[in-house]
């Protein structure tokens, strides 16, 4: 009787700790995203219908346009910034990579607020492109361009050389090798982090709502309005719906590509001091674009928060009656730290409760995975529009419980924590686990002793992306925060969307501690970062 509890304790124990996420997955992401089927298809509102409606068409047709014009610009832009940084040794290279992660863990709504400072009706260059569709774009570039930095420069990095050498040497040009060698074998990665690029884009929201104005709405901008301008619940449930089909197929499709560039690695070799002036010009002119495109926007943001000297922030300590947040916008602060805290815990034990479940392969792992990551896709919108329709009355009355944007955000870090840890428990070599069973120790001691210190580095660094994504959550916090306790984000957003200078002073010195927080958290995320933890996000 002990031999089969010992044969099976193992398939027990998964079986036990999946629980977990999936009792979370289900009560803060299918109840709500049912309870939306249910409003969306049900009662007398318009249904499907809806979508026979030339403005709604019109939204859908925007928010595709947009995301394909976004995902090829920043592919354009970004690819030739990870050939340098995937086969040329620099001096900082290892700062070079955070800096140019830092846009990508920054709210959407801090993003908006950069572009603003740069391009706005005051901005520094002095060039009004905002209520533009030019100024989405570059903003989509901005945030996204460490996708394909990362994703096309880890697999970049890997490829040998060697090839590509023996077809110069052959009398190919630079240009007729890279296309008929590297190219070929850089697909599937461009491909995986197109479809990443195209997804993020297709879900915009702080950056449409901030610098697209009236005219421009995708699909999370049209709910999110519908919701609290036109009081349309039921149109915002079938937009809703339209756009979590549309954000599985594309999570599909972005698990087969992303496989497919993880089959074409090889063994990574050593990075290279550029050659020649026609390679330090090239590095040259891509640290050029990386200071002007990244951190142009970034520093004019900090610029225009001293812009009235000290007094934007002093303002942020403020309790005046006339300002147009009902708290002092500095414990916005302390709110955000605090939800972040409890989130981030929350995202950890979920997640590594998943990825312990995940290490063993099979059909069934498959479909948890791609569960687990539905909610890195899924419209933030939908998904603070789901607590609101599902979360409000029993037997889930979670409407005004503190723990209601905490676990928000958490179901949107999940999957960056399962991400991380992961490939570093399937990399563990299972005879350890089997070694130290074998003398006695149960799973709890086996996970203590054998996997927790080789996985540290990845759990620590999981720990601050998750922490990171938390802190700067805007599209479902928008619609659960209450109003005396809203986050660093909601208040920017809210301070934007009033005029006067002093009201932009404080967004932007809000903004700014946002920038500080999220980077240094990145900052510390990469040098805990597992050396054989490739440079994926």
């Amino acid at each position: 009787m002990d031999r089969r509890v010992d044969k099976y304790r193992p398939a027990l124990t998964r079986a036990a700790l999946a629980v977990v996420p999936l009792a979370f997955l289900a009560v803060f992401f299918a109840y709500p995203v049912a309870s939306l089927v249910g409003l969306g298809l049900g009662g007398d509102g318009p249904g499907l219908g809806l979508l026979t409606d030339s403005g709604v068409r019109h939204v859908l047709w925007f928010t595709v346009w947009q995301a394909v014009a976004s995902t090829v610009l920043t592919v354009l832009v970004a690819l030739p910034g990870a050939a340098v940084l995937a086969r040329f040794d620099l001096p900082g290279r290892a700062v070079i990579r955070a800096l140019v992660t830092v846009p990508f863990v920054l709210p959407t709504v801090v993003v908006g607020a950069a572009f603003l400072a740069l391009i706005g009706p005051d901005g520094l260059l002095g060039i009004e492109l905002d209520r533009t569709v030019w100024a989405i774009l570059a903003a989509h570039v901005f945030f996204n361009y460490a996708v394909v930095v990362r994703i096309v420069g880890s697999v970049w990095a890997q490829l040998d050389r060697r090839q590509e050498e023996a077809a110069r040497m052959l009398g190919s040009s630079r240009f007729a090798a890279f296309r008929r060698v590297t190219l070929p074998a850089l697909r599937p990665a461009i491909a995986a982090a197109s479809s990443v690029v195209f997804l993020f884009t297709f879900t915009s929201f702080g950056i449409v709502q901030i610098l697209g104005g009236p005219e421009y709405a995708t699909l999370e901008v049209e709910i999110y309005r519908r919701t609290v301008y036109q009081l349309d619940l039921s149109g915002a449930a079938v937009l809703s719906l339209v756009q979590f089909f549309a954000v599985a197929v594309l999570l599909a499709l972005d698990g087969l590509l992303t496989g497919k560039a993880r089959a074409s690695r090889l063994v990574e070799p050593a990075p290279r001091r550029p050659r020649g002036r026609l390679e330090w010009a090239f590095v040259g002119a891509n640290l050029v674009v990386l200071v002007v495109l990244l951190m142009a926007p970034l520093a004019v943001l900090v610029e225009r928060s001293f812009a009235n000297g000290l007094g934007s922030w002093k303002a942020l300590a403020s309790s005046d009656s006339s300002s147009v947040l009902p708290v002092p916008a500095w414990q916005t602060v302390a709110t955000s730290l605090q939800y972040a805290v409890i989130a981030t815990a929350l995202a950890v034990v979920v997640g590594v409760c998943a990825a312990v479940v995940l290490t063993r392969p099979g059909r069934l792992g498959g479909v948890f995975g791609l569960l687990l990551m539905l909610p890195l896709g899924t419209s933030a919108v939908t998904v603070g529009f789901g607590f609101l329709v599902a979360l409000d009355e029993p037997p889930l009355d979670l409407r005004d419980s503190p723990l209601l944007v905490p676990c928000a955000q958490a179901l949107v870090a999940v999957p960056f924590v399962v991400r991380a840890v992961l490939p570093v428990l399937r990399a563990i070599d299972n005879r350890l686990r089997e070694a130290a069973a074998v003398l006695g120790a149960p799973p709890l001691r086996v996970w203590w002793r054998v996997d927790l210190p080789l996985v540290w580095r990845a759990l620590a660094a999981a720990t601050g992306f998750a922490f990171a994504i938390s802190l700067g959550e805007f599209g479902a916090t928008v619609f659960i925060a209450r109003a005396d306790s809203p986050t660093i984000p909601v208040a920017i957003a809210i301070l934007l969307g009033r005029p006067g200078e002093v009201n932009s002073g404080q967004a932007m010195a809000l903004a700014t501690i946002l920038m500080v927080l999220c980077s240094v958290t990145l900052v510390v995320l990469d040098r805990l970062r597992p050396s054989n933890a490739g440079g994926e996000l």
